[in-house]
């Protein structure tokens, strides 16, 4: 098959969360299984510190290739995406981010036709390519090159919707009868990713349990209804890990490589994090390995309201993310507290998250709610045992078998769960048992590449 996939932000060349990462993978992936594949993104300011050869192919279009032979587009334009920041800065968001991303859709749609990539799937990632699909059912209805083309729309966390004041709809250049409650309109307001969930034709989400709890009120801001109403053309696909980036046996950050061979190697570098950590060296301390954004969707509610209990069972905790400003006080003055317990680090650092992964011996991830996850299946590889609540992703990859699951989202379960873990960590053979089969789980992009192929031709065919 033919696909192109449309993302506003794409590894290795502008990231600001999970989004980059699928964009990035899952074409490596399908490209190995023998498919056509193309990939488009804005020109940010920051693609030339991806280090890869960019070459212009015309007044404002530029490419690169990854993987052996994908070639990557960048629609460039110096007043949209000439910035330092992708979305918004300190401020917040950019006020023109309609006009911005309505502009990368149509200019992505006429690139398709420039260079005559028939494609038969257009795989759009979040609100920001989601016009794609309204355009092309309608602009672009009537155009022979674009009739067979199809649209999977993937939702990788709807709480970002893309909602803009009534009055910028007629910025979009769509009829205006499109403005209503079947279309764009939501609470009097454009909803873009709401017009792409309405026109695509097929739509996902990157985890089963996600692709459910966002049919309820609770988790579907406000989509619960329509998307109830498209639940025939719904469903869930697990993001999956990158193990060329992600495998202990290889992994250039960390003190010592190791492998379920050789797993005794892991204590090397939990050795190794106690040490940069500044944190007594005791491997009779279990170590509780903490990598997230720092915000109340992350769990750090429930984890700061016990973060003193916890700090009395004998355990060191090692921090590593930057967030909300309240919680970042919060666990200042938790460090300040129990200095001896307590490594806080405050900034994203990817070889520090190398090494927590890597010298952990527990991954706490207590979100309130996790689309997919990507922290609990990393940490499987590495034999750190993930300590998860149970919604999305999570509830689909953390069991009894490979990690600890508490299904009541309060301070008390969290804690008590804790205590549990730290005392099945006491049992060796036990605990030895739980990180061999943590670390023989498969998620793969391979896996998720498949599964990927068969939503596509099953598209193709309506």
């Amino acid at each position: 098959m033919k696909i192109a996939m449309v993302a506003s932000e794409v590894v290795p060349f502008a990231k600001t969360g999970g989004l980059a990462d699928v964009a990035g993978a899952l074409p490596l992936a399908l490209e190995y299984c023998g498919h056509e594949i193309i990939v488009i993104m804005p020109g940010y300011k920051c693609i030339t510190e991806a280090k890869l050869k960019i070459t212009k192919i015309s007044k404002d279009v530029s490419s690169a290739v990854i993987g052996k032979n994908i070639k990557v587009f960048f629609i460039e334009n110096k007043e949209y995406f000439g910035r330092d920041g992708l979305y918004g800065d300190k401020h917040g968001d950019y006020p023109d981010n309609l006009e911005r991303f309505s502009y990368f859709c149509r200019r992505s749609l006429d690139l398709l036709k420039e260079i005559n990539f028939s494609a038969d799937i257009l795989h759009l990632h979040d609100w920001q390519a989601s016009l794609i699909a309204a355009y092309l059912k309608s602009l672009y209805s009537n155009e022979i090159f674009y009739k067979r083309m199809k649209c999977v729309l993937t939702l990788h966390n709807i709480g970002y919707q893309g909602i803009f004041p009534k009055e910028e709809f007629s910025k979009l250049g769509l009829d205006g009868k499109l403005f209503d409650i079947d279309g764009f309109e939501f609470y009097d307001k454009v909803n873009l990713l709401k017009g792409g969930i309405v026109f695509a034709d097929a739509i996902n989400t990157v985890s089963s349990t996600y692709a459910s709890e966002i049919q309820t009120k609770e988790l579907g801001f406000g989509l619960d209804g329509l998307l109830r109403e498209r639940r025939n053309v719904l469903s869930g696909i697990l993001n999956g890990v990158d193990y060329s980036v992600w495998d202990p046996n290889t992994d250039r950050f960390i003190m010592q490589n190791f492998s379920p061979v050789n797993p005794e190697n892991k204590v090397l570098n939990k050795e190794d994090l106690q040490k940069i950590s500044r944190l007594p060296l005791d491997r009779n301390i279990p170590v509780l390995g903490i990598v997230s954004r720092l915000a109340e969707q992350k769990g750090l509610d429930i984890l700061s309201d016990g973060l003193d209990e916890i700090c009395k069972m004998n355990v060191q905790l090692v921090i590593l993310g930057a967030g909300d400003l309240k919680y970042q006080e919060i666990l200042l003055s938790a460090a300040k507290r129990y200095p001896r317990i307590i490594s806080l680090n405050l900034k994203f650092d990817d070889p520090l998250a190398h090494k927590i992964y890597a010298g952990s011996d527990i991954f706490l991830m207590p979100s309130k709610y996790e689309p997919c996850g990507l922290g609990q299946l990393i940490s499987l590889h590495y034999g750190t045992i993930p300590l998860v609540f149970k919604t999305g992703g999570l509830a689909d990859t953390i069991n009894r078998n490979n990690g600890f699951v508490f299904s009541q989202y309060t301070k008390e379960e969290l804690v008590k769960l804790i205590r549990k873990a730290v005392s099945v960590f006491k049992n060796k053979k036990k605990w030895a048992s739980l990180a061999s089969n943590a670390m023989e789980c498969n998620f793969s992009w391979k896996i998720s590449a498949d599964k990927y192929v068969q939503l596509y031709a099953k598209t193709k065919k309506k």
